[in-house]
């Protein structure tokens, strides 16, 4: 029996129905309302890889409490670089969840956000002095003003109660706080906006729809073929545009899409697990997100931390995470995913990054075999009086840190988030992890400017892009007026208690 090929045309493909999918499609069609956009999602339901509550830290990554962004450099100072980024960042990505929740396009903030302050927190001598010199060095910019430092017990305890109960001995203490934090629940975020987006005309969303083969013509467009998981159909949609934004299966899909720009990628995959508090008494003790040092070797995503979480309504606490190796790139994927990545113009690369990176693969393999023991003698770090029969073990997401060459042609191993795009822009593909949700918006608005500069330079989207991002194009740490009158804005609109701060 012969199959028919569904056919259709499209201004926009996104492939991955995640939250860089989610915004990317909502900024498009608020600067170009008449966009035909089609979704498509190999699982039966958006955001439940990457952008699922429990697969990722939900942290709002505004870099107050993750000290791997502010490493020591060889002279011992700080480097903020990647602070101040990622705050300027995360502080664009709240304009536009503001914008979209006054004018009505998202309902209900806190079913997606909630302020919890967030904490560093170290130990002895050496530790502590790292942390003071970071708490000095981010003094020096406004979006870190309100940031906290002590190394008194009492005022930790004070800060968050649970690190300190227990804690025995005279090993010196610090911490910092930020209480303009949040915890962001991405998957409910990403939900809404597809929620929204599907009452729009001209998008169409298809789960249950894995995309096989990527095909660029003499003419710049694009030919993308589908497979219906449910009925075995097949679809072809020629498109203009094409965005990858499939998190663990962004490495797969660009190979297929074969662009020159995409040579020598690879891709290092590593899981997670969370400890999961099941005592409600411990939970209603702990109010915020309380970060550490990582081990050395570790990859940024396993960065300790006992955080407070809100997810789905429901206040939970959870320590980790706890990470691992598995040959999949995305939890829901194969076992096979690793080795269909490599290929003759990866390879080298990729066996170079491994070399070069002996103490991540140690480190990953202790963490998996690590035992129940080992887990508990880890959380009790943080929480001294931790017991076993208040944790339960979960799984968390799985990521794919990007391994790329470097200018001798070796492989180096990335752990941020980077966009790889053809020269006519008519393809872009999202790599990487952390901390890409938190600043998706600004992740996007770098694609968009990449992918469509004669659009972005009319004074239409430029209009419309201030509109929805007040700050857009200017530094608020540069601007201390503006960075304040937005902060308490979008706390207000988005009924956070930190508004208070300004």
């Amino acid at each position: 029996m012969t199959t028919t090929t569904q056919k259709s045309e499209a201004d926009v493909v996104l492939i991955g129905a995640g939250i860089m999918s989610a915004t990317l499609g909502l900024l498009l069609k608020e600067l170009q309302p008449n966009l035909k956009i089609e979704i498509f999602e190999r699982l039966d339901v958006a955001a439940a890889e990457s952008s699922d509550a429990w697969n990722n830290a939900g942290t709002g990554h505004a870099a107050f409490c993750e000290l791997n962004y502010t490493p020591e450099k060889a002279d011992g100072s700080i480097d903020t670089t990647k602070a101040v980024k990622i705050v300027e960042a995360f502080e664009v990505s709240r304009q536009f969840w503001s914008y979209l929740v006054e004018k009505g396009l998202l309902k209900n903030p806190e079913s997606f956000i909630k302020h919890v302050p967030h904490m560093s927190f170290v130990w002895g001598e050496k530790n502590t002095k790292y942390l003071k010199k970071r708490y000095d060095a981010m003094q020096q910019f406004h979006l870190f003003k309100d940031m906290e430092y002590s190394e008194d017990p009492q005022t930790i305890k004070e800060w968050a109660p649970l690190i300190m109960e227990g804690r025995k001995g005279a090993k010196k203490v610090a911490a910092t706080t930020m209480k303009y934090g949040t915890d962001v629940n991405f998957g409910a975020l990403t939900r809404s906006i597809f929620k929204y987006l599907e009452t729009l005309e001209g998008v169409t969303m298809h789960f249950n729809h894995e995309v096989k083969k990527l095909r660029r013509y003499d003419d710049g467009t694009w030919r993308v073929r589908v497979k219906d998981l449910e009925t075995g159909g097949k679809k072809r949609v020629k498109t203009k545009f094409v965005f990858i934004g499939a998190g663990g299966g962004s490495l797969l899909l660009l190979e297929k899409a074969n662009i020159p720009e995409g040579e020598g990628y690879g891709g290092f995959p590593v899981s997670g697990q969370w400890l999961k508090c099941t005592n409600e008494e411990l939970i209603a003790k702990h109010q915020v997100k309380v970060y550490g040092k990582a081990a050395v070797g570790a990859p940024p995503m396993s960065v300790p931390h006992i955080d407070t979480r809100m997810i789905d309504g429901k206040k939970a606490l959870l320590f980790g995470p706890y990470a691992g190796f598995s040959t999949k790139f995305l939890k829901n994927g194969s076992y096979f995913d690793l080795a269909k990545s490599i290929q003759l113009d990866n390879i080298k690369p990729m066996l170079s990054a491994g070399i070069n990176n002996i103490p991540l693969t140690k480190y990953l393999i202790e963490q998996v075999f690590q035992s129940s023991e080992d887990r508990m003698k880890a959380l009790r770090e943080y929480l001294p009086d931790a017991k076993p029969e208040d944790w339960t073990l979960e799984n968390a997401g799985q990521r794919v840190q990007v391994i790329k060459k470097d200018k001798n042609g070796k492989g180096v191993l990335e752990f941020g988030t980077e966009v790889v795009n053809c020269a006519d822009g008519s393809l872009a593909v999202l790599l990487g992890a952390s901390p890409g949700a938190s600043t998706a918006v600004s992740i996007m608005l770098d694609l968009i400017s990449r992918c469509y500069k004669d659009e972005l330079a009319t004074p239409e989207w430029q209009a419309k892009l201030k509109e929805m991002i007040p700050s857009y194009g200017q530094s608020l740490n540069a601007n201390p007026q503006l960075a304040d009158e937005i902060r308490y804005k979008t706390g207000t609109i988005l009924k956070l208690r930190d508004v208070a701060t300004v």
